[in-house]
């Protein structure tokens, strides 16, 4: 087995990084967007770094705690990465439940930045 393709090894290091720093402390995630990103978040849609990081700090619980299932990385023909993450995750005294959340990552002046994002929790049952 030879090692992984780049775009993996970038795909599963953000995915890292993401969850690790949502995890922690969500004002940081800041430094992953551009003015431009755009996240769906349960269907509402959100523009550009400041709308997302509000988004994302104003969420409804105090701790939270993401267990990563399975990722998949694809490179575009724009020279992007594609990654989308299917997990678990437990805020605070809740259930866990699962979730799929979509990245398009860009490389700009030599950072990965996510440009697009989408976010969904897996409810079947409503």
């Amino acid at each position: 087995m030879g090692d992984k393709p780049i775009w993996e090894q970038i795909g599963s290091s953000f995915v890292q990084h993401y969850y690790q720093l949502f995890d922690a402390d969500r004002t940081q995630l800041g430094a992953i967007y551009i003015d431009a990103s755009c996240l769906t978040w349960e269907g509402q849609q959100f523009q550009g770094k400041a709308a997302i990081v509000e988004k994302l700090t104003s969420l409804p619980f105090q701790k939270i705690q993401h267990s990563i299932t399975a990722q998949d990385h694809q490179p575009t023909p724009d020279s992007c990465i594609l990654s989308m993450v299917v997990g678990q995750l437990k805020a605070d005294d809740d259930q866990v439940l699962g979730f799929h959340q979509t990245f398009l990552l860009k490389n700009l002046q030599g950072a990965w930045v996510c440009t697009n994002e989408v976010f969904r929790l897996a409810l079947h049952n409503v």
